[in-house]
């Protein structure tokens, strides 16, 4: 496949360096403080297998790789530029919707096939207000309130959205970063869930900070259906200790999110 060539856009991606989390933090810091362009560029440079790894989704359809990866930059150089710090949201997870978005327009815009005037217009004015809110939240936003940004219904609003789309697979993956693959799938939710796949990821990053005790009291309460009594007889401390590292723990979760 061509997204296999050493070379795209005069660029030699065997070559490209990866940045750590901390690095792209500080990095990001440094640009916002100080508007230094070395900070930017080298945000720029450490990201592009970041981009290099969305643009697989949107390749084999024809389209010219170099334009591909072009399109996914600028969709990173506006991440940068929008990154809020102030949310605990890792920049990747943050920047994946950013370059999908620039580069689902250039496919919508440069589509073969004929999508009505009407359904390609509202589909544009969607996918605006889709970014603005998404800059604006730092999450990604619902179809509701896509629907309401551009006083449309919401039935209008998939419809028009998913004229432009093509169907994937729900096994495909968006992005991996250190061995933790980013499915399709996970980014959707059930019918009754209003939260998008960003506060997921949060969800699970804040999780992660738990100790190991923490985790599994809330393993057992609410995925194994335990009361704090069996736990407590469990894992043989009190019924006490439970219910305070339940709450603490749960404290510390909604403390991230």
């Amino acid at each position: 496949m061509a997204y296999n060539k050493v070379v795209i856009s005069g660029i030699n991606t065997s070559k490209l360096k990866v940045l750590k989390e901390e690095e792209k933090m500080r990095l990001l810091r440094e640009f916002k403080q100080t508007g230094s362009k070395e900070a930017k560029d080298a945000l720029i440079t450490g990201n592009l297998r970041l981009v290099l790894s969305v643009i697989q989704k949107y390749t084999g359809r024809g389209e010219d790789v170099d334009d591909l990866f072009q399109i996914g930059v600028v969709g990173l150089i506006k991440a940068i530029n929008n990154f809020d710090l102030t949310k605990e949201v890792r920049f990747s997870t943050y920047c994946v919707p950013m370059i999908s978005g620039e580069l689902r327009r250039y496919l919508r815009d440069y589509n073969h096939i004929k999508v009505s005037r009407s359904l390609r217009d509202m589909a544009y004015k969607a996918m605006q207000a889709k970014e603005r809110l998404t800059i604006e939240n730092q999450k990604e936003p619902t179809i509701e309130q896509i629907a309401k940004e551009i006083d449309a219904k919401k039935s209008d609003v998939v419809l028009a959205l998913e004229s432009i789309s093509d169907p994937v697979s729900l096994y495909e993956p968006v992005y991996s970063d250190s061995g933790d693959t980013l499915y399709v799938l996970d980014q959707i939710g059930d019918k009754n869930d209003v939260d998008s796949w960003m506060d997921e990821l949060s969800l699970r990053d804040a999780i992660k900070k738990l100790g190991d005790r923490e985790k599994n009291i809330l393993y057992l309460r609410f995925f194994r259906g335990k009361t704090q009594v069996e736990v407590a007889d469990e894992i043989g401390i009190s019924q006490a200790q439970v219910s305070r590292l339940e709450k603490g723990a749960l404290n510390r979760i909604k403390g991230s999110m």
